[in-house]
């Protein structure tokens, strides 16, 4: 299994300091927000995607690709009534699309709980048909590109849009583009009515991508999800894309919750 870092836990650092440090710690990979590239992520362009391709050439890491597509934009929204926002973000996420594979990268999570929140009044199926007539024309470009598009399922606490892995699943096979996959997050199953383990198994065909997490928001093994079974889960449906470790509450420093996520990580998947 392949270990990645997501690289806003040393979002401090400049973005060459932050990917030395992942790679001193031990991690293989890096994940990219773009808010940590440029304060308005819209700005982002080719000599941001090329700085990073050189720091992780610099370091000896691989980059995953980027997540947190959307957060801390302005004027993006996904399933919004106004088609201006919604051509907004087609033309952003086509353009990270771009940047992704410049880098070297070949995923895009997307999850952005925000900017795809449904609006006070949308009826939720015209919402599904909006984003995705969106993630369609990105998807076709991904394609074309190596990248692939991976939807991120999140709790019904943080959206009220693909707030469960029963409907990623039915808005992928809607999209229909083989650049459009699942993304699974230890954090978002812990609400799954079936389960963690269960629900791993369950999208053994679907899952491109993993995040590695708890739903106390801290890092892999240090909540109460077991951590062993995840490991086991994911060697048994023969899962051999990246874990990256993407904790919000970085207990108790940074570069320890990076340490100590990368030694669970380490020990569960070693059984």
């Amino acid at each position: 299994m392949k270990f990645a870092l997501c690289n806003e836990v040393f979002q401090d650092f400049s973005i060459e300091e932050g990917f030395s440090k992942i790679a001193e710690i031990g991690y293989k990979g890096v994940e990219i927000a773009p808010f940590t590239l440029k304060e308005d992520p819209l700005e982002i362009n080719e000599e941001d995607a090329i700085r990073c391709a050189n720091a992780a050439k610099s370091a000896g890491l691989e980059i995953v690709g980027l997540h947190w597509l959307m957060a801390k934009t302005e004027g993006l929204h996904l399933t919004h009534s106004d088609q201006s926002m919604r051509l907004a973000a087609s033309n952003y996420l086509k353009k990270l699309t771009e940047l992704t594979a410049q880098m070297g990268g070949d995923i895009m999570v997307l999850g952005s709980p925000h900017q795809r929140n449904l609006e006070h009044g949308t009826v939720y199926e015209d919402a599904f048909a909006r984003a995705v007539e969106i993630i369609r024309e990105v998807c076709q470009l991904a394609g074309k590109l190596g990248v692939t598009l991976a939807v991120e399922p999140l709790s019904p606490v943080e959206t009220s849009f693909l707030s469960s892995c029963a409907e990623a699943r039915r808005f992928i096979t809607a999209v229909n583009m083989p650049s459009c996959r699942l993304h699974l997050d230890m954090k978002a199953m812990a609400h799954e009515p079936a389960g963690t383990i269960a629900t791993i198994y369950d999208h053994r065909w679907e899952v491109a991508h993993f995040h590695g997490n708890d739903v106390n928001h801290r890092g892999p093994g240090q909540g109460p999800t077991n951590l062993d079974e995840v490991a086991k889960a994911l060697r048994e449906i023969d899962y051999q894309g990246w874990v990256s470790v993407e904790p919000f509450d970085y207990h108790p420093t940074p570069e320890e919750c990076a340490r100590i996520s990368l030694k669970n990580l380490k020990t569960s998947f070693t059984f």
